[in-house]
């Protein structure tokens, strides 16, 4: 019988990987970098042999998908910033029966799912960049579920998350399970980044505010609350896919009727006018 051992909200900055490279940057975020490694250091002390990732980087625009290949291998180059990530090799090992089965449980609950074994069918770096710390934690496996939903429901995406337990625990996996997004997501203008060092800063105050209210939430377990503000919190503070992978998430883990307690992992950050964050949230 497999489990969610563990799961997490957390962040996957492009400049955790330039905080690796000599410049500038380096060390800049290696708080972040610490936490990912922590949280698979906790994962694995909990049996965990599959990281299910909810992928904001991955855009989809019809259905959901699961890039559920049995071995992932390659060379990425970000499109979105090829000065921040380029050249980032890497090799994984996939589950594909897990992917398989939660396609079928979602499906079935009504949220057209696809899962995909196709060679040429990249990861995105909202897996590659926690997949980078995590696995230097363990021997993981990785599936990776698109979370960038551009025409899908949130009441789909509760679907497909409450699948996605389901499925896992009729398999043989334990897992955790990540939401892998910011919290406030309004990137700084092209033409205010430099004046605003924006690398280091956040674009909008109000969003900063509503952020610290929203781990405040997690941290005393307010969790019913945050998800009655959860849609308004995404639109207003553009929230990084429309946080479809927090959805998925907190279905997953019960959604209103979950009383577990958020802990931070480091500190809360800004990073190109977004708000980030690494959060554990323990499983009942």
């Amino acid at each position: 019988m497999g489990e969610i051992v563990l799961s997490a909200k957390i962040t996957h900055v492009p400049t955790m990987i330039m905080s690796e490279q000599p410049g500038r940057l380096h060390g800049c975020r290696q708080q972040a970098i610490d936490g990912h490694k922590e949280i698979a250091r906790r994962a694995k002390a909990c049996g965990a042999d599959t990281i299910v990732v909810l992928d904001t980087h991955w855009c989809v625009n019809a259905g959901y998908h699961i890039n559920a290949n049995h071995k992932f291998e390659g060379v990425f180059t970000s499109h979105e910033f090829p000065q921040f990530i380029q050249g980032l090799e890497y090799a994984y090992e996939g589950n594909a029966a897990l992917g398989d089965l939660i396609a079928e449980k979602a499906t079935a609950r009504g949220a057209f799912t696809l899962s995909h074994q196709i060679d040429s069918l990249d990861l995105e770096y909202g897996t590659l960049v926690p997949m980078r710390y995590m696995a230097s934690e363990g021997d993981f496996k990785v599936v990776s579920v698109a979370a960038w939903c551009t025409v899908h429901s949130y009441e789909s995406s509760r679907k497909l998350g409450e699948a996605i337990r389901e499925a896992i625990e009729e398999s043989d996996s334990k897992v955790l399970l990540l939401a892998s997004g910011s919290l406030s997501h309004k990137i700084w203008g092209n033409d205010e980044y430099e004046a605003n060092n924006g690398t280091f800063t956040i674009s909008s105050e109000f969003n900063r505010q509503v952020d610290l209210h929203v781990l405040n939430l997690w941290q005393k377990g307010e969790i019913a609350t945050f998800l009655k503000m959860l849609p308004e919190y995404a639109d207003y503070c553009c929230g990084e896919g429309s946080m479809h992978d927090t959805v998925m998430l907190f279905a997953a883990l019960g959604w209103d009727g979950y009383t577990g307690k958020g802990e931070l992992i480091g500190e809360y950050f800004p990073s190109s006018g977004t708000g980030q964050a690494n959060v554990v949230f323990p499983v009942q």
